[in-house]
């Protein structure tokens, strides 16, 4: 057998993120360097080092702003704008760029990396001398991540050149095309088939952060969402759109991909919860703490597959104030602070003047005006912070900072002169729009002056995803049954929200679920990619873009502050739905058609 070298092998595997101790775990050790494929499949111990490294492939999702562009997606939806300029979602948001210059290598390069070593791995492991149940477990842990990284690349692709084997140095990468998307989701669907044959449901406490079958349950129900959405579901837009052969790439439409998601999402629930997964509620059942500790309790039993990532400092630093030391970069719009609901379910603003101003819905009894009389009777608020922040539904507490929230046992000061406002941040130090992010912040554990932070996981799957997939998927091929209501209200009441009114019509339920996700799912990765999957991106994203006037300000209580203030405008174009496949690769495979108008 011809040797094939595996370069850097101790680099990968010394990366010890994946760990499900994060501290001494599956990943600490390392076999030597320039282990031949057949060495390392020789043993045990280096077969499973070289699949545990590959988890160390998995995107750094928690990242919002890092130069490379590892996740500028919340950023480039209607969740979030940064205060610091050089980052790639600003460009995105600008539409200033394209084939030559996207960030390629982390979301085309490095998945396809990812997938030649689990084709290795799967080629392999059969020579390795090892218990066979164990082996059995590893192939699914791997079939898994091979549909993982597959998806990855459709949701922000379209059709992409699926990898079922592992390439080698001297083949011919110029004959390399995408295959139809179709053929792409039923891959990754077989993938998860296999891989939910192969794996517990759950695993030891010792093991956390490795795959299971309720993780592939988890994707091939967010996959079949994908591809049953009107992005990828008979798209006039991309009917016409062929290969290099004459081939179309996207299906015309199928209703019955609606229930082919709703079964997936159906699934996903009944077996998990049958493995003893629920959505989550905090010791004392407190709306916000239920909603809040989602992302601090690491690996509860909502969380179907989650990254450990060790202790990992930049999303705390990223959206704390500069008066604690933090970074004050991740900036919460102003369109999301209005889009969460009052505590009784009533919508407060209903749309906007071409000015930008609210158009608030009085019935709800929310204020643009005022201050708040009395605090909170749970200390969601003080007294005393604007009528626009007062008696609003649990998750705002959980999710947003904004001008007067209690913050680590100190009022914020977001106006001009106050501690974190715009005139003591510098250059860059300072929120852009009034609010910064809370969601997933530990308020009670982390102290940014002394350095001092904490285990984190990002979250890839959670339960509450699956209800609410589940409920979208039903309505559109059913209608508005009580399956779909009773999936949405046990999201809202977990947060402490009435259920939706009855009698609703299939389009209003439709608009509900759309919403219930953006609140429910806010700054998780899922607002970019539903509206493009929705294909209302030109509505969420081409918009201008208000706050808070940061300009301005002396005290809590200063009016001027409280003006909603033009920041900036954004560019959202047809050919954005799908990212280009970066220049590069199509010179090395030509017959890589590129995306649809770029």
């Amino acid at each position: 057998m011809k040797k094939r070298y595996i370069k850097h092998i101790v680099l990968l595997i010394l990366v010890s993120a994946v760990s499900a101790s994060c501290e001494k775990g599956f990943l600490d050790k390392a076999p030597d360097e320039d282990l031949t494929i057949d060495d390392v499949f020789a043993e045990r111990q280096y077969a499973e080092r070289f699949l545990t490294a590959t988890y160390n492939y998995l995107p750094t999702e928690i990242d919002f702003a890092e130069i490379p562009g590892r996740n500028p997606f919340v950023g480039a939806s209607d969740d979030m704008e940064m205060s610091w300029l050089n980052r790639f979602s600003h460009r995105m948001n600008g539409g200033t760029w394209g084939p030559n210059d996207v960030p390629g290598n982390e979301h085309w390069s490095i998945p396809y990396q990812a997938i030649r070593r689990l084709n290795l791995f799967t080629e392999n492991i059969t020579h390795t001398p090892m218990d066979e149940q164990v082996k059995r477990t590893w192939v699914g842990e791997a079939e898994f991540l091979k549909g993982f990284f597959h998806f990855l690349l459709v949701r922000l692709y379209g059709p992409v050149p699926i990898v079922d084997h592992s390439f080698q140095p001297n083949d011919d990468f110029s004959l390399l095309k995408r295959n139809t998307l179709t053929e792409c989701i039923n891959y990754i669907a077989g993938r998860c088939d296999e891989a939910v044959e192969l794996l517990p449901m759950t695993v030891p406490a010792a093991s956390k952060g490795r795959a299971t079958a309720a993780a592939a349950l988890a994707l091939k129900s967010r996959a079949l969402l994908y591809a049953a959405s009107p992005l990828f579901n008979g798209n006039p837009d991309y009917a016409d759109f062929v290969d290099s052969e004459g081939t179309k790439l996207f299906p015309s439409y199928d209703g019955q991909l609606w229930q082919r998601a709703a079964d997936a999402a159906k699934a996903s629930i009944e077996r998990s919860e049958a493995a003893g997964y629920r959505l989550y509620r905090a010791a004392g059942n407190d709306p916000v703490q239920n909603y809040q500790q989602i992302f601090t309790e690491r690996h509860n039993q909502e969380i179907l597959f989650a990254r450990n990532l060790g202790v990992h400092s930049w999303q705390e630093m990223g959206g704390a104030p500069n008066s604690e030391g933090g970074w004050s970069g991740l900036c919460p719009l102003q369109r999301l602070v209005d889009a969460y609901e009052m505590a009784d379910g009533s919508t407060p603003i209903t749309g906007y003047e071409s000015n930008g101003q609210p158009i608030i819905n009085t019935v709800s009894g929310y204020q643009e005006t005022g201050y708040a009389n009395e605090a909170h009777p749970s200390g969601y608020y003080p007294a005393g912070i604007r009528n626009m922040y007062a008696n609003r539904e649990p998750r705002f507490y959980a999710t947003v900072n904004y001008n007067g929230a209690m913050w680590r046992g100190r009022q914020l000061e977001f106006w001009n002169s106050g501690a974190e406002g715009k005139s003591k941040g510098g250059t860059e130090l300072y929120s852009v729009t009034g609010y910064l992010l809370r969601k997933f912040m530990d308020e009670n554990n982390v102290n940014i002056r002394e350095g001092r932070f904490v285990l984190k996981t990002w979250v890839y799957f959670r339960l509450a995803e699956q209800y609410l997939n589940y409920a979208e998927a039903l309505n559109e091929t059913q209608g508005p049954v009580e399956a779909v209501y009773t999936h949405v209200n046990a999201v809202r009441d977990r947060s402490g929200l009435p259920g939706l009114p009855t009698g609703l019509s299939k389009e209003e339920m439709r608009e509900r679920i759309r919403h219930e996700r953006r609140i429910e799912l806010s700054f998780e990765t899922h607002r970019y990619f539903d509206t493009r999957r929705w294909l209302i991106a030109e509505k969420t994203n081409k918009i201008d873009l208000y706050g808070m006037n940061i300009h301005v300000g002396n005290s809590l209580k200063d009016d001027e502050f409280y003006q909603r203030t033009y920041l900036k405008s954004r560019v959202f174009e047809k050919k954005h739905y799908l990212w280009p496949i970066d220049q590069n690769t199509i010179n090395v495979s030509p017959l890589v058609v590129q995306n649809p108008f770029w």
